[in-house]
């Protein structure tokens, strides 16, 4: 890609390229003529959510020891980002041997040298989720389990306001009720929830958890917005090779950390396997395979759909660990798990895609418009032109960016 064109591989000719409104464009296209296999998968995917996501707080919290981690929270995170490799490795040899005749081989060096070229935007989401990684088990010694999972949910709003920025998407008024209502519900639950008399870093712990709160909330959100773009993006690399890059980058800024704590702990910080159990054990792997499902969250289907349900979750953890815990089901927590689950009704409902679809339609149509003309001012300018008119379209050039 040159100068916002895309060069076609076989006739050499020029087409422009796909901008980042149309990508959302073609996605609102996909996502009211999704299949039935399709909300199948959703559907999976949202089940299999709820469970990974639920479990992984009360895991971290059998984890502790006397309220304090024994082992390394950057070991863990390193482990779960070794997992996630050889299973992406695993499954690259399996997709690898199903191959057809003809097609390009996956484990080429050149494959292999040009998807990573194409997907080195995947290092900022392995960065970002990095750093959140941690902070789970920082917030872990500030809040209990339920109270976690439910300031996990203020992402949604943040996610809302990045992809409406970064991806161009677009929501219906009632939809961006659905997101002040999530917080409201959130809001109720939190009242009262912060232990009294503790201090944090030198801070009372009130100012050291809502520090925590904040960037707990903004780095995971951006992490998933940007990992959305860049899967989208080159959406004809293959997933499980996205995963490669991507979980290979999170293992190298995870042994960086480790490297960072050996320089300041001494060299016996190094054993990445001290102080773990056999709950950090199944953490690792609970972690790991919320992983690798999120990452067909935003290959298929969208970050939104992801964050909502993680929200779905917390009635899991709450209830988990009321009884493994002795954890109280307050009544604010009643009370805003109810707010959240009316929130997610209205925000998926279909009465609030009908004017946005509504919206769609005329903006699509004045789109359509702005494009003729810029196509005819195009090609009248550009001493190119007849290159790209006289370019024969090949029948996977003709699908839409999305797979429907």
């Amino acid at each position: 890609m040159k100068n916002g064109m895309i060069e076609c591989s076989v006739c050499h000719s020029k087409l422009v390229s796909p901008s980042t409104k149309s990508v959302s464009r073609a996605y609102d296209r996909h996502r009211d003529k999704v299949s039935s296999k399709q909300r199948a998968l959703n559907i999976l995917l949202v089940g299999g959510d709820c469970v990974l996501v639920g479990l992984q707080p009360i895991l971290v919290f059998m984890s502790k020891v006397d309220g304090k981690f024994k082992f390394s929270p950057i070991s863990v995170n390193f482990l779960t980002e070794a997992v996630k490799v050889l299973f992406a490795i695993v499954m690259l040899l399996i997709q690898a041997r199903r191959q057809k005749v003809g097609e390009k081989p996956l484990l080429s060096i050149s494959t292999f040298v040009q998807a990573a070229r194409s997907n080195v935007l995947l290092a900022v989401p392995a960065f970002l989720y990095a750093i959140n990684n941690y902070l789970k088990f920082i917030m872990q010694l500030y809040f209990n389990p339920a109270t976690v999972k439910m300031l996990s949910n203020l992402k949604v709003l943040v996610i809302a306001v990045l992809l409406k920025i970064v991806m161009k998407r677009r929501f219906s008024i009632i939809q961006w009720e659905a997101l002040a209502l999530l917080l409201i519900g959130i809001s109720i639950n939190q009242l009262r929830s912060l232990p009294e008399g503790t201090t944090a870093l030198g801070l009372p712990v009130t100012t050291g958890a809502y520090m925590y709160t904040l960037i707990f909330v903004t780095v995971p959100s951006m992490a998933s917005v940007f990992n959305e773009y860049a899967m989208k993006s080159q959406y004809d690399t293959s997933i499980y090779l996205q995963n490669l890059f991507l979980y290979g980058y999170g293992a190298i800024f995870n042994f960086l950390g480790i490297l960072v704590t050996v320089i300041f702990k001494g060299p016996s910080s190094f054993d990445i396997l001290e102080g773990h159990s056999k709950a950090t054990m199944l953490l690792i792997c609970n972690n790991a395979a919320q992983g690798i499902l999120s990452s067909f969250f935003f290959k298929y289907a969208d970050t939104i759909l992801k964050k909502y349900s993680s929200t779905v979750a917390t009635i899991f953890t709450g209830i988990a660990s009321a009884l493994l815990f002795g954890h109280t089901l307050t009544i604010n927590f009643m009370l805003g798990i109810s707010v959240v689950f009316i929130s997610m009704h209205q925000f998926f409902s279909p009465l609030s895609k009908v004017k946005e679809d509504q919206q769609n339609g005329v903006l699509e149509r004045v789109d359509v418009q702005d494009n003729n003309r810029s196509r005819e001012s195009f090609i009248n300018m550009t001493a190119g032109a007849n290159e790209e008119t006289s370019h024969r379209v090949a029948t996977d050039e003709r699908q839409p960016l999305l797979p429907i």
